[in-house]
């Protein structure tokens, strides 16, 4: 019994970390972030990271999986099971004009996950949909005006909170969803000044608040091969959604401090108003052995071209692609003379064409990832890093390139919560 209240601390101290951390917006500085909704966040976290985030097809049975919730039926019977993440992002961008250089570390989330039946699995978590965090200013000569200062300020975050369920109804076939309830708030400034003294200073700023709710649904059906091989076809789905938000714009001609009232004004504007949210669809697929070997496909679209931001199709989005492929290899699972032959070694790739479509080019990333799984002594938890190299964007048409790396560690506790007890 102490080992269980033990494992049921160390839960809830992780939890209140995460929570606390994640209070605080996280933090970005991409210039990418500026347009709809921010950077967006990938839809898959944990061992995939390391895999180039292929996962959709994945089924673990001490691994959540939020990205597919029919995957909740593989996990262990007996099992509770928590992971927690954080990430670090070293980015360097680069325009014809110069580069700069940033780093974020960020909370990334937090997933529960626990037995209902034998034949039935549930997880709740929270994790980032968006981030926004920008600052931008540059100088041009305007006809009739002289030289302008446009100065452009955007932060903030979108969150998802989950809680899913998984069925097995036949052998080798499991459904599941997600109810999701995204929220958050972002926050758009731009000012323009002018070298002319005597023409007035120009600023706006746009607010932002989300709130409802969608659901993720999905499939996966497992083929069992000879020995203990499985190949695995995973399906997600989400439809087109309304999202309500509450839209406050605000633009300030003059500058009090300088210029008197009469030669200010200010005009203010609040409305609710709906934002339609894209429809999603995914297929993975997975060839493994148990304790031995998994490899991963995945393919990803979202229609964001036919997304509604507030009040208006937004000309900037175009439908998101990302294709992701990955692996993992464990030398000898129960191996007890040699530990990293236990340890979990893995790689992957991911190419994501992304929501923007900038100056007629639609922005790309591309990556490549690696990482370990360090299985704790005498206990089926493991700690999961990962390491990824990748390259997004370009400098062509006066646009931005970043060379970003990235260290990701991912916690995984699992204990036995639902165990009966027998005495002699």
């Amino acid at each position: 019994m102490r080992k269980r209240n033990n494992a049921l601390s160390v839960v809830i101290v992780l939890i209140l970390c995460g929570l606390s951390g994640y209070a605080q917006n996280n933090n970005t500085s991409s210039p990418f972030s500026r347009f709809g909704l921010g950077d967006l966040a990938p839809y898959s976290y944990g061992r995939s990271a390391a895999m180039g985030g292929a996962s959709l097809a994945s089924r673990h049975s001490v691994q959540i999986n939020s990205s597919n919730p029919a995957s909740y039926t593989a996990n262990d019977s007996l099992s509770f099971i928590f992971d927690f993440g954080i990430d670090g992002t070293f980015s360097n961008y680069k325009s014809i004009s110069g580069s700069r250089k940033t780093n974020d570390i960020n909370f990334r989330y937090f997933s529960l996950g626990m037995p209902v039946t034998k034949w039935m699995g549930a997880a709740v978590g929270l994790q980032p949909f968006s981030d926004m965090g920008y600052e931008v200013a540059y100088s041009d000569t305007v006809t009739g005006i002289g030289k302008t200062n446009f100065n452009y300020f955007g932060n903030g975050t979108t969150s998802k909170a989950y809680i899913g369920l998984s069925v097995r109804p036949v052998k080798g076939l499991s459904i599941g969803a997600n109810l999701n309830y995204i929220f958050g708030r972002l926050s758009k400034s731009s000012s323009l000044t002018f070298g002319d003294a005597a023409v007035l200073p120009i600023t706006k700023t746009e607010n932002t608040r989300l709130r409802d709710f969608t659901l993720t649904y999905g499939l996966q059906y497992d083929l069992k091969l000879k020995d203990k091989r499985y190949l695995t076809l995973g399906l997600t789905f989400e439809k087109r959604s309304n999202f309500t938000s509450l839209y406050q714009s605000t633009a300030v001609v003059g500058n009090t401090s300088i210029y008197s009232q009469t030669k200010d004004s200010t005009l203010e504007v609040e409305s609710k108003n709906i934002i339609k949210m894209p429809t999603t669809y995914g297929v993975g697929l997975s060839y493994s052995q148990l304790n031995k070997f998994e490899i991963n496909f995945d393919y990803y679209h979202a229609e964001w071209s036919k997304a509604i931001f507030p009040g208006k199709v937004d000309e900037l989005t175009t439908d998101q692609d990302r294709f992701s492929a990955g692996f993992e290899y464990i030398p000898d699972a129960f191996s007890i003379r040699s530990y990293l032959k236990r340890v979990k070694y893995r790689a992957g790739v991911h190419q994501d064409n992304s929501y923007l479509m900038l100056s007629n080019h639609q922005i790309k990333e591309t990556g490549l990832s690696v990482g370990l799984g360090f299985p704790f002594t005498k206990s089926k938890s493991t700690a999961n890093f990962a390491f990824e190299i990748g390259k997004r964007g370009t400098t062509q048409d006066n646009l931005v390139s970043n060379n970003y790396t990235k260290f990701s560690l991912y916690l995984n506790f699992y204990d036995f919560w639902f165990g009966k007890r027998k005495f002699d």
